[in-house]
């Protein structure tokens, strides 16, 4: 080995020991013991209180920014928010960690096959949000993946945030759409 490989990996682990060192030294004795868990972290600060607790979105030019934590479910969510911000129409797209869902169409019994995957990242979500009968109607696709690097897709049923969070961008339309079932097929159809 030449002599810069040996002295940059000297300089190395002398910081990283130090690093250590210092961590060790302003940590509370067997805090690492007593880490809490992502859901036991989210409980406290659900508990605390405080402005941001149950702030779940801000307006931005173009719509609505919204940020969803462990254990919104996000149709629900979408649903209180439509209704709260009388949203006329909008098109949805986010990413975040979740339990999803998922819902492949069955012509022949005018109904979903579905399956849940629980703890994975959803990598895209994109839909809308209209009106049916009086009521936000919400309308969401996404694909996800696991930690095999598998991913999994189609029309989401379902959604609750896992560990973390979701982030959800909304674009608002200024005309209010309306989906009705279409008698052809027997689902939902989207009216312009």
């Amino acid at each position: 080995m030449d002599e810069t490989h040996l002295r940059r990996h000297f300089f190395k682990n002398v910081a990283f020991l130090s690093v250590g060192a210092i961590a060790t030294s302003i940590m509370p004795t067997g805090a690492l013991a007593q880490a809490k868990s992502p859901a036991e972290c989210e409980a406290e600060v659900i508990t605390a209180g405080g402005p941001d607790v149950q702030r779940r979105y801000i307006k931005t030019p173009t719509g609505y920014f919204m940020v969803l934590r462990m254990g919104d479910n996000v149709f629900e969510q979408l649903t209180k928010f439509a209704i709260a911000e009388n949203i006329p129409a909008a098109s949805v797209a986010a990413i975040g960690f979740g339990h999803a869902t998922f819902g492949s169409w069955n012509a022949a019994k005018k109904d979903f096959d579905s399956k849940t995957f629980r703890n994975v990242e959803m990598a895209s979500i994109v839909g809308s949000v209209a009106w049916k009968e009086g009521k936000p109607s919400i309308h969401i696709h996404g694909i996800a993946g696991d930690s095999t690097f598998s991913a999994y897709g189609g029309h989401l049923l379902d959604l609750e945030v896992g560990t973390g969070s979701m982030e959800i961008t909304l674009n608002v339309h200024q005309k209010r759409l309306e989906r009705a079932i279409d008698p052809c097929i027997g689902a939902n159809v989207l009216g312009i």
